[in-house]
């Protein structure tokens, strides 16, 4: 109920990328739905709705992915202060954003199963829709079930509290002892009369039985002796640790208070939730790894024959390690975004630069590990797109319905992911924007910087998208 309450109260923004988010599921269930409908249609050909039906996962990776950045983005499901108080921590928060998920995805594989019942009836219905066999319940469900449970399972993985590890450190550190107070505080709980102690007796008799040895060749503070006794060291009513004063520490100087630099306090339980980010540049050296061994396995799957893999629409049969050596060059392009976008930031600062491309390169900097992994998705996608129409052979069959589908469901899920998070870095620095207007910085530099960062990720990435769409295809078309 609540997350329907949320979903009927956002903003028409969040509405907007949640229909985005629908259709794609629609898209992606329509496909699932058809892979069935040409197993029933062929039954004596199992293999090709096999294949059918493994060429659905792209597309269902995009839709995922792309509903992962709606939730991420989402206003609506962000923990804020206070909210704990309610029962809406950081873990019921995730659970709401799995279950709006859910439900949108949910809303789009019903559309898709009722266009696919509608288009089926029609008197001209092609034989992947099965328009003379009745569809298996239980196959139906299963395979419509597929997007709304992997969407909401990897929303509730991505946003699990990762704080939970503090809180409980944190509730450990207030229930255990703690330094004392300054002397000066008449309200302390752990202060002791001296009265209640013989005079002369030290504060721990267990200690001064047994003296500390000697640590790494230094001695003890106060010799082999013990610690101090209380009565050459405290007034009554001021009792501090061995003896000393509370307003006197050994090390000298009052204790700090809560809340300094070196004692901060502990973090709100219903803090909002920072995800951690690793450094992009590790993640660069993988994949530029991963890309060179793609391209490899391509160029070795080139020169070998092996069984070919058909694929979908008129495109040219092929083994498949040299669709596993494409395979691995898109995850190469996927893991080298966000290192590129921060080398492009660092760029961008060099050679003396101004307080525009200063400003641009921070920003890009700071917003490499968000942008950084979509964009690279995003020239995978280009790439592929370049290979299929250098092998796209005229002479066969043309894009039938469905391969025009699966890639357009394909091309816009990676577009819109790219928007979104290009959407969630601008809520991320939403303080900094404002901040810089109220100190009386021009909103022309604001718009300035943000067309810089964009034509130097588009100098950088799209020769690199060219590239290795060249060299994936050059093989194949070698061979």
């Amino acid at each position: 109920m609540l997350a329907l309450r949320l979903t009927r109260g956002a903003h028409p923004a969040v509405h907007l990328r949640r229909l985005l988010v629908t259709a794609a599921s629609a898209g992606t269930g329509f496909l699932l739905l058809c892979a069935l409908g040409h197993a029933l249609s062929h039954p004596e050909n199992p293999t090709a709705s096999v294949a059918r039906l493994a060429w659905c996962t792209p597309p269902l990776a995009a839709t995922v992915y792309l509903s992962l950045a709606v939730a991420r983005t989402d206003p609506g499901t962000r923990p804020r202060p206070g909210l704990s108080a309610i029962g809406l921590g950081p873990a019921r928060l995730m659970l709401v954003s799995a279950t709006t998920t859910a439900l949108a995805t949910a809303l789009g594989s019903a559309l898709a199963l009722l266009l696919y019942l509608h288009l089926r009836t029609g008197p001209a219905a092609p034989d992947f829709l099965a328009p003379h066999h009745l569809l298996p319940l239980p196959a139906t469900l299963t395979l419509l079930a597929i997007v709304p449970t992997t969407a909401s399972t990897a929303t509730a993985w991505s946003l699990r509290p990762r704080r939970e590890s503090a809180h409980l450190a944190a509730d450990g550190a207030a229930t255990s002892p703690t330094r004392r107070p300054a002397s000066g505080n008449a309200a302390s709980p752990r202060r002791r009369p001296a009265g209640r102690r013989a005079a002369g007796a030290s504060p721990h008799p267990e200690l001064a039985a047994q003296p500390l040895p000697v640590t790494a060749g230094r001695r003890a503070p106060w010799g082999d002796g013990g610690p101090p006794r209380s009565s050459e060291a405290e007034s009554p009513g001021e009792a501090g640790r061995w003896g000393y004063p509370l307003s006197e520490e050994p090390g000298g100087g009052t204790p700090p208070a809560p809340g300094s630099a070196t004692h901060p306090h502990a973090p709100a339980p219903d803090a909002p939730v920072t995800p951690a980010h690793p450094n992009p540049v590790a993640a660069l050296p993988w994949g530029i790894a991963t890309l060179a061994a793609g391209l490899a396995v391509e160029t070795y799957a080139s020169s070998r024959t092996a069984t070919p893999v058909h694929l979908p629409g008129g495109l040219t049969a092929s083994p498949t390690t040299l669709l596993t050596g494409w395979l691995l060059t898109a995850v190469g392009l996927a893991l080298t975004g966000p290192g590129l976008t921060h080398l492009t930031g660092r760029l961008l600062q060099a050679a003396r630069p101004g307080a525009l491309r200063l400003l641009a390169g921070r920003i890009l900097m700071t917003e490499a590990p968000r942008i950084g992994r979509p964009l690279g998705v995003v020239c995978a996608v280009a790439s592929a797109a370049y290979a299929t129409a250098a092998l796209y052979d005229p002479a066969a069959t043309p894009f039938g319905p469905l391969t025009t589908l699966g890639a357009l469901l394909v091309a816009a899920c990676t577009v819109a992911t790219l928007l979104t998070a290009a959407v969630e870095t601008r809520q991320a620095r939403a303080d900094t924007n404002a901040a810089l207007l109220r100190l009386g910085a021009p909103a022309t530099t604001l718009r300035t910087a943000a067309a810089l960062r964009t034509a130097a990720l588009l100098a950088v990435f799209a020769p690199l998208t060219l590239l290795v769409a060249v060299l994936a295809t050059q093989p194949l078309q070698a061979a």
